[in-house]
């Protein structure tokens, strides 16, 4: 079948040849942290303090996969999740305009593809999981797309710099408040998210669980900025194929590794051995110590997307890729499906309305829970990739995003 003429016909999405390793094993292995992330809010019966959704007790294990999670994982998803977001968005827009697409038409593709995540991610809350990130993602890249997408890399950066020193004042007043007004710090702003999942009655479930998604929509999405900076951080990188072409940038992504890893684990430390006892504090300096969790949260979120493009240089670098590093590309390339899935998985199992398996559980069997789920996605999406299909969810967006049948029929020729 004969190509569409240039200009007339909307590109589809990467075939396998086209398709960067970095950013497909960044997000197979940032889905495991997201199921470990999440997986704390399910433990519903658990004791907690204001500060933390972690429970206050347990037992040693328990404590241990709490600092761990606390050090490593909290706070440090969401900035990766809109980082690779922001890189993906920049890469669907390069290939529809290297294959004669006119740029309007390019971007009218993100638009209504953006529309239909937040579409997705309503569902997804409503139903199952009011934690849902693909609707933030949908409305961040609608405003970030209009707002950024083809602005020079200098106003990238400059409001990038802008939007870390904002966090980085935020961070600053919330510890001076903490220190000053210690009974104030104590307010449990995550009961709302809690007490939605000890909910019995699945049904009466369903508004307050959208109500408070719209709300992590708005703090998290926007409010809170690190979204915003890692997707202009994204654009940038993606004009200048880092994560594609690695082994142009190593100094680069050594730095970003190794800085950003270092700030974010060293800076959330001291919090975890305070939440587990191990390191005893006054009152207020717990709340303190939390605060710059979100800014150094962007550090480490971008440190580990470094990291993955290290190694997927190095993997480029031997004949084959290796078992592990397969199976893991595949659950990234299919990161939606698998997202999806660990709700399907994890709501019915372990909430109240459901079998309520999470009132049972402490932080380390909740966090073997998690690795379980992760597990059994990937094993899903390389069964997949063995048989050559796309993830449910994954085909569902595209289909939706091309508005006729005849031109999802000239973006499949193309």
């Amino acid at each position: 079948m004969a190509a569409p003429p240039a200009g007339t016909a909307i590109r589809g999405p990467a075939g396998p040849g086209e398709r960067a390793l970095a950013p497909d094993l960044a997000r197979g292995c940032m889905l495991l942290l997201i199921a470990l992330a999440n997986s704390a809010y399910y433990l519903w019966a658990s004791e907690r303090g204001p500060e933390s959704i972690h429970p206050v007790d347990g037992t040693l294990l328990d404590r241990v996969a709490q600092v761990v999670i606390i050090t490593a994982v909290d706070e440090r998803v969401y900035p990766m999740f809109a980082f690779l977001f922001g890189y993906g968005v920049v890469q669907l827009l390069n290939r529809q305009l290297a294959s004669g697409v006119p740029e309007r038409s390019a971007r009218a593709l993100l638009r209504r593809r953006h529309l239909w995540m937040v579409a997705f991610g309503f569902v997804h809350a409503a139903l199952l999981w009011m934690g849902d990130i693909i609707g933030t993602y949908g409305l961040v890249g609608l405003l970030m797309c209009a707002l950024f997408l083809r602005r020079r890399d200098r106003t990238l950066l400059v409001w990038a710099a802008v939007g870390a020193g904002l966090m980085t004042l935020s961070a600053a007043a919330m510890a001076a408040a903490g220190l000053l007004d210690p009974a104030g710090a104590e307010v449990d702003i995550l009961a709302p998210l809690v007490a939605n999942i000890a909910a019995t009655d699945y049904l009466a479930s369903v508004g307050p669980r959208i109500l408070v998604w719209t709300i992590i929509v708005a703090v998290q999405g926007f409010l809170g900025l690190a979204v915003l900076v890692a997707v202009l951080l994204a654009f940038w990188a993606a004009r200048h194929r880092v994560l594609e072409e690695p082994g142009r940038h190593l100094r680069l992504l050594r730095t970003v590794a190794v800085g950003g890893i270092s700030i974010g684990w060293a800076s959330a430390l001291p919090y975890a051995l305070h939440h587990v006892g191990v390191l005893s504090v006054p009152a207020g300096v717990g709340p303190a110590l939390s605060a710059p969790l979100g800014v150094t949260g962007l550090f480490a979120g971008l440190g580990y997307v470094a990291l993955f493009g290290l190694v997927a240089h190095r993997l480029s670098e031997r004949a084959a890729r290796g078992r592990v590093a397969t199976v893991v590309t595949a659950v990234g390339k299919r990161s939606m499906s698998a997202y999806l899935a660990q709700s399907v998985l994890c709501a019915p199992l372990l909430a109240a309305w459901g079998l309520g398996l999470g009132g049972q559980f402490g932080s380390w069997q909740m966090a073997a829970f998690a690795t379980g789920v992760w597990l059994v996605t990937v094993l899903g999406a390389y069964a997949l990739e063995r048989a050559g299909r796309r993830g449910p969810a994954e085909t569902a967006l595209r289909r939706l995003a091309y508005r006729r049948p005849a031109e999802r029929a000239r973006a499949e020729a193309a």
